[in-house]
């Protein structure tokens, strides 16, 4: 029998975000880890503690102290390996997350006069004030909003950024390097690398907008939505305004409006923006490899010392193959999330806790492409000469610029410029054209001196529009 790689330690990772890829996604551990959605529960429940003591929402409760709440936040910023491993203990006991926190909590409290002394009011007589009238989903609301909008903002929003930089920078660089355009994949009217690139980095940068603008919403109402415990057990308070009250105090948008659960739409809508924004670049990636299969990129720098275990001249785009297959996957992650957490069955279904443990997995694939479209980016090289090659080898291109000017001359009133596509189609379509011939067209047309002049003065290299104007004015 073989070795059983699950019975070793340090244990083997299952997911290549957690092995292979680790280096790329590390920084996500401190937003959709297990250990992190632990934490940012005790942020909550130590927050809502904090909240109802020192809002006097509790008649008979006593005040904290500032060393009180000194201690109480201490909790949460020391929330190392041993915590993590003492919590799941509680939770192998309480065989509820929620649950095993604020068992957690209690046990704080109870040692709280060893570390601050007798004169501190945390002691076990304020165990009811931990959890109180909260459902396990006010906290985990709360919580799940806390970890993506930390992982979106301090993480995966800096790095697309990134990306988008590196980008315009390239297409400020080239926006007046003429290059033969393909639509439909044929030859077509000429563009500039650096004019297709920006078309890249306006859409990335709408995407990117839309994601800055993300209402993270929380809530805190209760069971069902409707604050029965709050107003049963205390009604004299305004629940619904220390609600919202608590909820901004976390960097949130308050949702007054749900049923057990927050609605989870704001997540459906920050999920279908990052597909969006993956699509985008999976689109790039796409492009990008088919330039350099074209040769227009060399790969000299950065992309590793082996490109085939055969072949040694060969330098594989590897990291525009990878991001490739981690924005497919990530956007099957994002759009099945979307699809999912919109919906639950009544006033509470289960379905959005086993979902929502693969938001890291999701966002995790998207980091690791964007990475790795930084790093075959940085890796790349303009090669002027099959580009220029590729220019000159077409220059039946031309024939728009030539039908169009006729045009332009029969609306003016000069004679003989009848059908000028279909002349045109006649002198370029199913053959090979030189330049010389285009001219000798040109030449023969009867057009006016100057549109004589400009057009025979035209090469597909200059045939580029305003192209390298439209990168410099609107990038």
């Amino acid at each position: 029998m073989p070795i059983s790689f699950a019975a070793l330690e340090p244990r083997l990772t299952l997911s290549p975000l957690d092995g292979r890829y680790a280096g790329a996604t590390a920084p996500l551990l401190d937003f959709f880890s297990e250990a992190a959605l632990n934490r940012a529960r005790l942020l909550v429940e130590v927050e809502w503690f904090i909240h109802l003591l020192d809002g006097r929402a509790l008649p008979g409760a006593p005040a904290l102290g500032q060393s009180d709440r000194a201690y109480l936040r201490g909790l949460v910023a020391d929330f190392g390996p041993g915590e993590i491993a003492e919590l799941a203990g509680i939770e192998r006991e309480t065989v509820h997350d929620v649950k095993a926190v604020e068992y957690f909590l209690r046990r704080r409290l109870a040692g709280a006069a060893g570390v601050l002394g007798p004169q501190t009011v945390l002691t076990p007589a304020l165990n009811p004030v931990i959890h109180f009238a909260l459902t396990s989903e006010d906290v985990n609301s709360l919580s799940y909003a806390l970890v993506i909008k930390g992982g979106i903002e301090e993480v995966w929003l800096p790095s697309a950024r990134q990306l988008n930089e590196d980008l315009a920078a390239m297409a400020r660089a080239n926006a007046d390097r003429a290059m033969l355009a393909r639509t439909h994949g044929q030859p077509a009217t000429p563009t500039t690398l650096g004019k297709e690139l920006a078309v890249t980095v306006a859409r990335l940068r709408r995407q990117l907008g839309r994601i800055d603008q993300t209402d993270y919403l929380g809530k805190l109402n209760g069971a069902s939505g409707t604050f029965g415990a709050h107003v049963a057990a205390v009604p004299g308070v305004d629940w619904p305004a220390l609600s919202r009250e608590f909820v901004e105090s976390l960097g949130l948008t308050w949702n007054p409006l749900t049923t057990q659960i927050e609605s989870h739409d704001w997540q459906a809508e920050l999920y279908s923006d990052l597909a969006r924004f993956g699509r985008i670049a999976h689109n790039l990636a796409t492009d990008i490899w088919t330039y350099i299969s074209l040769g227009y990129f060399t790969q000299a720098r950065g992309q590793g010392t082996v490109g085939s275990s055969t072949m040694p001249h060969k330098v594989n785009p590897i990291r525009f193959e990878n991001a490739e297959a981690n924005l497919e996957i990530s956007a099957a992650l994002f759009d099945t999330l979307a699809a999912t957490l919109v919906t639950s069955r009544l006033q509470r279904d289960l379905t959005d806790s086993t979902t929502q443990r693969n938001i890291g997995v999701a966002v995790g694939h998207s980091l690791l492409a964007i990475d790795n479209l930084r790093r075959g980016l940085a890796g790349l090289d303009v090669n002027p000469e099959p580009i220029a090659v590729d220019l000159a080898a077409n220059p039946e291109v031309l024939a728009e610029p030539i039908q169009s000017a006729m045009r332009a001359a029969a609306i003016a009133g000069v004679p003989g410029m009848d059908d000028p596509y279909e002349r045109l189609k006649e002198l370029t379509r199913g053959r090979r054209v030189s330049l010389d011939e285009i001219r000798e067209f040109i030449a023969g047309l009867g057009l006016p001196q100057d549109a004589t002049s400009r057009l025979a003065g035209l090469e597909p290299a200059s045939y580029t529009g305003l192209a390298a104007e439209l990168v410099a004015d609107y990038l």
